[in-house]
């Protein structure tokens, strides 16, 4: 099953203070101009422009002491007015200018860069022989737009980009999570005596196919039938009780589903329906199997207009043990896929264990149980994540706050027992030692689903600048959505289908109730490559979007 896609659920934002300026130094990293081919599926000749985009090159920092300089080097500059086409679209959508921050900010000259010095003469009238180059100022030259960027603003899933950027930087793009299987018993001919253990070590996607995968492997070292019982390990993270109806009062949306040291496919469930006109129903599809559920198999059908359908469908999830349907299912509709959060999420992991391995072949005497201490046994096999570059490509283009939190949650766990308060208390630590005297973001789970999370756009913008340098910072640009083509984005295109932006930016949208944010890199027509940052946190915020796509077609447009 593939990651989730959608924003931030709806949230009240505190109004912006006013005032504040940008602090543009940074290290001076490289973003080369020469370009790559990407988005090769696009279609038509709106997106011409999309098909080449500058990568990230791996550099190396020769001069520390300048890049230490630069960081903590914090000049102010005076901003000017928002250019009048963004005033004009935040005028439209009711937004006082007083309630936005923005930055466009050049990222760093290419490492390497030089100045020549005058040739040092001795006090004899000779020249010093091989005169060594002065490197180039790492300053970076005021940004283009700086509009209260020092204002703390709740940046909703632009908060992700801390995040993942943290976890490049600390745990690097090959980063894997191990999935352990132990045993307790001997193994005699197929059947294990005793019991069999899966320890999680917070795989933010541990989906049915890997699932599948991992029931193989233990079936190939000569385990069919289990005498005895599954115990599932996820204690690798320290949790609080998660209360899914906390946020929005909405707990099977699934964007609500708690993190987890074992955390089984997002802990939901994906009805698709499809309609069957010759008997007049809608066929029901359900996955993943889940042990003890009764799902209907299909529903009956009805004509008329698609609309609401999920509404006329009726549907009732709020008992563990059935879901049911009483309402019909409309023809037009076609084939609908509807994915929740189930409305027990203590008991998904062992319900779906136990349905995959009876449905590989498998038996079972006893119960899959959670235990309630560190699994140990000897070692059988173990299931590896996909790389930490796939996994943050899911939680950026497509705003998955479940593994947002469970890459956060990372951050602390090297010794088996992450928590949100070690991991708030890793990231400012690391802050520090990569920006200095930036203002550090506050971050509640990092995932941007939070009242309570704040970042400037200056500290968005000095993250996207030392990002553009990183060795491992390709990872993190591609993990971006590609303006108008993929991912949050894509909606771009169809609300401005000429816009220069389509196919020249790559960003990280945000989205609650009274916010809309908008954090990645513009590539300039001239060549110039930026980084870009608006934020509003305003009750009409939803409808000033349009503001935000004119500030990246403002920072592309730079001739």
């Amino acid at each position: 099953m593939q990651a989730a896609r959608h924003e931030n659920a709806p949230e009240a934002a505190a109004p912006p203070a006013s005032g504040g300026v940008l602090a543009p130094s940074a290290p001076a990293h490289r973003w080369p101009a020469r370009a790559s081919p990407v988005c090769r599926a696009t279609r038509g000749p709106r997106h011409a422009r999309a098909t080449r985009l500058p990568r990230l090159q791996p550099v190396t920092l020769r001069r520390p002491s300048l890049l230490l300089a630069a960081l903590l080097a914090v000049p102010a500059f005076a901003q000017a007015p928002l250019p009048p086409e963004i005033v004009q679209a935040l005028s439209r959508a009711g937004v006082p200018v007083t309630a936005v921050s923005m930055v466009v900010a050049s990222l760093p000259p290419p490492p390497g860069t030089v100045t020549r010095v005058p040739e040092p003469v001795n006090p004899g009238g000779e020249r010093n022989p091989a005169p060594a180059p002065a490197p180039a100022s790492m300053a970076l030259p005021p940004p283009r737009l700086a509009w209260q960027a020092d204002v703390p603003m709740n940046p909703a899933s632009v908060m992700k980009l801390v995040t993942t950027y943290a976890g490049v930087d600390l745990l690097g793009p090959n980063h894997l999570w191990r999935t352990r299987v132990y045993t307790q018993g001997r193994i005699a001919n197929g059947v294990l005596h005793g019991d069999l253990l899966i320890q999680g070590s917070g795989d933010p996607k541990l989906v049915l196919e890997r699932l599948q995968e991992l029931m193989r492997a233990i079936q190939d070292k000569g385990i069919r039938v289990i005498r005895g019982n599954i115990l599932l390990d996820n204690s690798v993270f320290r949790l609080p009780a998660h209360d899914a109806a906390a946020f929005d009062d909405d707990p099977l949306r699934p964007y609500n589903a708690g993190p987890d040291g074992l955390l089984v496919n997002f802990k939901a469930l994906i009805f698709k329906f499809i309609p069957d006109p010759a008997s007049q129903r809608a066929l029901v599809v359900s996955e993943p199997p889940i042990a003890g559920v009764d799902i209907p198999a299909e529903v009956p059908a009805a004509a008329g207009a698609c609309g609401a359908w999920r509404t006329r469908l009726a549907a009732d999830f709020t008992d563990p043990n059935r879901v049911s349907f009483s309402g019909r299912y409309p023809m037009s509709c076609g084939e609908q896929n509807w994915g929740i959060a189930y409305v027990e999420p203590r008991s998904y992991a062992p319900r779906v264990i136990e349905a995959m391995w009876r449905a590989s072949g498998g038996a079972l005497t006893g119960q899959v149980q959670w235990l309630d201490r560190p699994a140990t046994g000897q070692p059988l096999v173990t299931g590896f994540s996909l790389p930490l570059s796939d996994i943050i490509a899911d939680i950026n283009k497509f705003s998955n706050n479940v593994m947002a939190q469970q890459l956060f949650l990372t951050l602390s766990a090297a010794d088996g027992r992450g928590s949100f308060a070690e991991s708030q208390n890793r990231l400012k630590r690391w802050w520090r030692e990569r920006f200095g005297l930036r203002t550090t973001p506050v971050v509640e789970n990092g995932s941007g689903l939070s009242r309570n999370e704040r970042a400037t756009a200056a500290s968005l913008a000095a993250l996207l600048q030392h990002a553009a340098g990183h060795p491992n910072g390709a990872a993190f640009e591609h993990s971006l959505s590609i303006a108008g083509v993929d991912g949050t984005t894509r909606r771009m295109a169809a609300r401005s289908p000429n816009s220069a932006a389509i196919g020249n930016a790559r960003l990280k949208t945000g989205t609650l109730r009274d916010v809309v944010a908008i954090a990645g890199y513009a590539y300039g027509l001239s060549g110039r490559n930026y980084a870009v940052v608006g934020i509003i946190n305003h009750p009409n915020a939803s409808a000033a979007r349009p503001a935000l796509d004119r500030l990246v077609e403002w920072a592309v447009r730079d001739q």
